[in-house]
């Protein structure tokens, strides 16, 4: 049984506020857990420290068991320093639409002239090879 660390969504309409619980993987997202850990209140303010309560013991029990903390929770582990969560990189995300078509098509006229130039040279390699054969026939 998978179990993972993730926040289960509580609260009224428009009022959200998630459980972070210890659930096995396949139930679903606010249906059955194994033990609470903490809450998360995404509404207050981000300086009051009622926005997050976590038991940091029962978390790190049950990292310990092999819980794999969901992105988000990773994310508040990372700020309270239990555990190390890694860095991600996507370059492309930063940049507009459009100017991420502008650079791949860029890059297609790039590899377009490329193939040309091999073509050509091969052509005139090829041409060259024929003459020298011609003038080999002809001595």
């Amino acid at each position: 049984m998978p179990v993972i660390i993730r926040m289960a969504r509580a609260g009224t309409k428009k009022r959200p506020v998630y459980h972070i619980v210890a659930a096995d993987s396949r139930a679903p997202r606010d249906g059955r857990f194994i033990e609470r850990l903490g809450f998360y209140n995404p509404l207050l303010a981000k300086d009051k420290p009622e926005r997050l309560k976590l038991d940091l013991d029962k978390v790190k029990e049950w990292m310990k068991k092999g819980a794999q903390p969901s992105d988000r929770v990773m994310r508040f582990l990372d700020a309270a320093g239990v555990a190390k969560r890694e860095k991600r990189n996507n370059p492309e995300r930063a940049i507009p639409r459009k100017e991420r078509k502008a650079v791949r098509e860029e890059k297609q006229k790039v590899a377009d002239a490329a193939k040309a130039e091999a073509k050509s040279k091969a052509d005139a390699a090829a041409r060259e090879r024929a003459i020298a054969v011609e003038a080999a026939k002809n001595k």
